[in-house]
């Protein structure tokens, strides 16, 4: 199936490993131009040199900077459609939390989750959709944005107070966004991943040192009884960015094997 997205520009934050590293690879193999940020230097140069060795350097940008500030959002937004044309679509990828579970949570912690897990990725989708707003009307067309959630936010699993609560919230902004951005034909749709295992993940390292432990867990929450992978959660970004899903907005997508119970 050509999802016409060959040619299209998609700006991935948190593109360097794991979900958002797999979402890139998904665009690229599908022709797209890809800028790829993430907070890290140094795995991104090596996420940038294996792609540009598999699929040309020309069809790639990269950015190294904190996707939780405005400045470095806006200097990494205005670089990358410098080199590769108007953004197409935003992904979102923006997460991250070390904070133990439990009623209590410093204020420090409180406020770092929320702009990791909520004002990073909100912050992200206003700095790209002024960008936008600056083009004509026919010039939009096709522009919208994917964040990366969690169905954490769907769901009360146990996960660190300060995760959950803002992925939730994320799912609701995203909602909203949707209705307002809808006029200007604006699409916003939003993927919940439940556990997906990938090279230097939370999910390998648990299920290397207590591997019965956790496969046994698995195979009791999880309805396909496995982990899934970065390329399924790219498989749905893919779809949710093409003209495919053209009257999709709105909407929070777990791909989760079936672990929440609906």
């Amino acid at each position: 199936m050509d999802l016409q997205l060959s040619g299209r520009h998609v700006f991935i934050a948190g593109a360097s490993k794991g979900i958002g590293r797999g979402i890139a690879e998904g665009f690229l193999a599908e022709g797209a131009k890809v800028a790829l940020t993430a907070r890290s230097q140094g795995p991104l140069d090596e996420t940038h040199a294996d792609f540009a060795r598999r699929f040309g350097a020309e069809r790639l940008y990269k950015h190294a900077g904190n996707m939780t500030e405005t400045k470095a959002i806006a200097a990494a937004l205005a670089g990358a459609e410098a080199a590769l044309g108007p953004i197409h679509t935003l992904i979102a990828n923006v997460g991250l939390d070390d904070t133990p579970p439990g009623f209590d949570v410093s204020d420090e912690k409180w406020e770092s989750g929320l702009a990791q897990n909520f004002l990073g990725s909100m912050r992200l989708a206003r700095e790209a959709l002024k960008r936008v707003k600056t083009r004509p009307q026919d010039a939009r067309a096709g522009f919208n944005i994917i964040f990366i959630s969690s169905i954490a936010g769907l769901e009360a699993l146990g996960t660190p107070l300060t995760y959950g609560s803002s992925k939730a919230a994320l799912n609701h902004a995203s909602r909203e966004l949707a209705k307002v951005m809808g006029r200007d034909g604006i699409r916003v749709n939003t993927i919940a991943p439940g556990n997906i295992i990938f090279p230097g993940g939370d999910w390998e390292k648990r299920a290397t040192e207590r591997p019965d432990d956790w496969n046994r867990w698995i195979r009791r929450e999880v309805a396909l009884k496995r982990f899934g992978t970065p390329q399924e959660i790219a498989d749905v970004a893919l779809f949710l960015a093409s003209p495919r899903a053209s009257f999709v907005t709105g909407a929070v997508w777990p791909v989760d094997g079936g672990q929440l119970r609906r």
